[in-house]
């Protein structure tokens, strides 16, 4: 009898790298748009929101004994492939066979109800959301996202999940190494944490405008109210919010003979986004505004937070802007 035959050719660690690489360079060629999880250093996740994503699974006892089964495999670079969509997070894992597995997992929004309890704890504490998506925040509002079974890390009722595997096995390695996965594009953006929760991170936007308004009008002794202007809101989200993009300034002194006179001043950030809203009738969101611009998330946020309150725009969807 061959004894070897009854078990599976040993695979190194080297090799299993090599696999997992060329076949993501195969899947390039096909689909540029796929995105692998590059784990680089010792941990799986550098912020608060990965770490506490990977922590959160690891402290429910239906997952901890088996999520680990995925460790190793996104560390060697075998999620070839992993989407975040409201809701539903799509992956494509590298196993033993020679086609990538096809891992769906599905995770429950979390509850109108649940939402604006967390929101209402947050109350006087959200004074930047640069600070909330940097994980840089009191630990008490940490302790709120964070509160198991209560906070808005999902329990394991929360998710559901399938891996075109054969592996019988509740959750197989394939699933572990997305769910791990998942932490890691955290690192990337913050943001995708709220959108797979369902959550409106518009709302927290709103929250911390007014936080940061009632330190104004306490520090300037103000008792009536006020409408924050750019500079104050430059400082909440740590952005210009209006000041026009110019290549190089211009020199002082006398104006060389036959220059021509500027056309008009440069648009304003803010107008810029209006524009491309409200042009648009199908409605807009943060993704094509920030390849439209070159403007960070987070400052445009704080202009469509602004828009908003201005009534020039208003959302057709949950993050989709279209004119008021």
């Amino acid at each position: 009898m061959n004894w070897g035959s009854r078990y599976p050719r040993y695979v190194s660690v080297a090799e299993k790298k090599a696999r997992a690489a060329q076949k993501l360079k195969q899947l390039q060629k096909k689909t540029p748009e796929i995105r692998p999880v590059i784990i680089a250093g010792k941990s799986l996740a550098q912020s608060w929101w990965g770490k506490s994503w990977n922590k959160n699974l690891e402290r429910y006892a239906d997952y901890s004994n088996r999520v680990g089964r995925g460790r190793s495999y996104v560390r060697h670079g075998a999620v070839l492939d992993l989407q975040i969509k409201t809701g539903r997070v799509t992956a494509l894992v590298q196993g033993s066979a020679a086609q990538p597995y096809k891992v769906v997992i599905k995770i429950k929004a979390v509850s109108p109800a649940l939402w604006q309890t967390i929101k209402r704890q947050c109350g006087g504490q959200l004074k930047s959301i640069q600070d909330l998506l940097g994980g840089r925040f009191p630990k008490t509002l940490g302790d709120i996202f964070f509160n198991k079974d209560k906070g808005l890390f999902p329990s394991p009722q929360d998710i559901k999940f399938d891996c075109s595997c054969p592996d019988w096995a509740a959750m197989c390695k394939h699933v572990a190494a997305a769910l791990y996965g998942i932490g890691a594009r955290f690192d990337e953006d913050p943001i995708l944490f709220f959108k797979l929760r369902g959550a409106d991170t518009n709302d927290l936007i709103a929250e911390a405008v007014r936080d940061k308004t009632g330190d104004l009008l306490g520090k300037s002794k103000k008792t009536s109210a006020r409408i924050i202007d750019d500079a104050d809101l430059s400082g909440l989200f740590g952005i210009e919010m209006d000041k026009p993009e110019i290549s190089l300034p211009q020199r002082r002194g006398r104006k060389k003979a036959g220059t021509k006179k500027p056309g008009g001043a440069a648009p304003t950030a803010t107008s810029q986004v209006a524009g491309l809203i409200i042009n648009t009738g199908t409605g807009v969101n943060i993704d094509y505004l920030a390849a439209q611009t070159g403007f960070s998330r987070s400052k445009l946020y704080g202009i469509v937070h602004r828009l908003k309150q201005q009534g020039k725009i208003k959302n057709k969807a949950q993050g989709v802007y279209i004119k008021a």
